[in-house]
């Protein structure tokens, strides 16, 4: 404990710098706190802090440089401030992860938000920075266990991968990110709450992750009453601290919830700066912040880990078509569609399995277990199109065999997918092809002499 001490006092030290730039408030307009006398040492992203009359400090970033004055955005009201305050120059938006973080729940800034002492890592971590060389990075590594039936046939999660989770509010996102978060095989878990109302942050830390989640976790959290350059640095600061533990030769599941608000955060910041709305009120920028932020995530090259990311994603009335959804859609390995119609059935979780696909699929998977799933969606899919005559009584048995053979598998293939016990990937293929037998539907096997062709052999289904 000593000997710690001794190391966070001397990375206080080393990072102590003798000068600093200091500027004058010379105008402020609106949201924005225009200073000079800094211009020349100032760059566009830099963190300042300006020194109220009554000494209370308001951070904030440099957003624009002109006429040799800088335009602060800053991190709180600017009430108070007034002409000629001081803004100092603190230089890059860093963080300084440590591996004492586990267990913690911090700030976008690195500290604590539970009142105890937290160190600070030996080093600092620029908050943007590129992803590994995709020309050296791995393929996605083995079928990860989930814990839930879904996810361990349908909808696979392989290390490295990067999902989406599109859901409305209400519908058991934030459970289900939990659970996912407790029962992933992973080294670490690292967690991005942007915008939660403040009641909900120690309700989802205590209760929804639970104190066995905690153990392996480091929560970052920016509530919806903090500005708007905090909200959009929470996902960033969560990175970083993933990338801390990846290049560690670890396996990181991160989870950010969600991506909707960091978006909404930096329209915010890129609206003051000038920038025009385009995408539905989403300045243009908006696509590159959200597939910068995302590639980031994904399997490692060389010694270094990998980063499993699930991003969830705010889709009022289901629409798939919204800015921030096509964005995702277009980048990550898979989306995952939670439908509030199946919530208020009580199916949890709540996922449309016929509107969600996973892109490890074929390869995480045998050529007998992509049968399998084959046939099983082949069935979903016959009783969805025509679910609403069945309903109103306007179907007669023995008019289509497809059709009665999917509404014999519905009820049982329904409460498959809400299956949530632990257990294998295995346990949960011989559960479904048990469903299917019971059903009548018979799988024939695929003979091939090649892993590729029967990793991707689209199987026989017979009735």
């Amino acid at each position: 404990m000593q000997n710690r001490g001794i190391t966070d006092l001397r990375e206080k030290i080393t990072s102590l710098e003798p000068v600093r730039a200091v500027g004058r408030v010379a105008e402020v307009e609106g949201a924005l706190i225009w200073v000079r006398g800094i211009a020349g040492d100032a760059r566009i992203g830099d963190r300042l802090s300006l020194f109220r009359r009554d000494n209370a400090p308001l951070g904030g970033e440099a957003l624009m440089i002109r006429n040799a004055m800088v335009a602060m955005l800053p991190e709180g009201n600017v009430e108070g401030v007034t002409l000629e305050d001081r803004v100092a120059v603190l230089g890059r938006n860093t963080l300084a992860p440590s591996d004492e973080w586990i267990g913690r729940v911090i700030d976008p800034f690195g500290k604590a938000l539970d009142g105890l002492p937290l160190s600070a890592g030996s080093g600092r971590r620029e908050l943007r920075c590129d992803p590994p060389d995709p020309a050296s990075r791995r393929p996605l590594g083995a079928r990860l266990e989930t814990g839930h039936a879904v996810f361990n046939t349908f909808l696979p999660i392989a290390r490295g991968q990067r999902l989406g989770l599109f859901a409305g509010s209400g519908v058991g996102k934030s459970s289900l990110l939990a659970s996912l978060a407790r029962q992933i095989d992973a080294d670490v878990v690292v967690v991005s709450l942007v915008g939660e109302r403040g009641r909900e942050l120690r309700e989802f830390v205590d209760t929804t992750l639970g104190e066995d989640g905690m153990k392996r976790s480091v929560v970052v959290a920016a509530t919806s009453d903090r500005s708007p350059l905090v909200r959009r640095r929470c996902p960033l600061a969560a990175m970083a601290v993933a990338e801390h533990f990846r290049d560690q030769g670890a396996h990181v599941l991160l989870l950010v919830d969600s991506i909707t608000r960091f978006a909404e955060a930096h329209r915010e910041v890129a609206i003051a700066a000038g920038e025009l709305p385009a995408l539905r009120g989403y300045p243009p920028s908006t696509a590159h912040q959200i597939m910068s932020l995302c590639e980031r995530a994904g399997p490692g090259s060389a010694a270094a880990g990998d980063i499993t990311a699930i991003f969830s994603v705010l889709v009022a009335g289901s629409d798939m078509e919204e800015p921030v959804a096509d964005i995702l859609r277009g980048v990550l390995d898979g989306h995952v569609v939670m439908d509030r119609k199946i919530a208020e059935r009580g199916r949890y979780p709540a996922i449309d399995l016929l509107r969600s696909v996973s892109r490890s699929l074929p390869g995480c998977a045998s050529a007998d277990e992509n049968q399998l799933l084959l046939a099983a969606r082949k069935l979903m899919g016959t009783y969805s199109e025509s679910e609403m005559m069945v309903r109103a009584g306007l179907y007669k048995d023995g008019t289509d065999p497809a059709l009665d053979q999917a509404i014999r598998a519905w009820p049982e293939l329904d409460g498959f997918l809400s299956l949530s016990e632990p257990g294998s990937s295995r346990d949960s293929f011989s559960r479904l092809r048990l469903i299917l037998r019971k059903t009548g539907v018979q799988i024939v096997p695929v003979a091939t002499n090649s892993v590729t062709a029967a990793s991707h052999a689209p199987g026989q289904v017979s009735g």
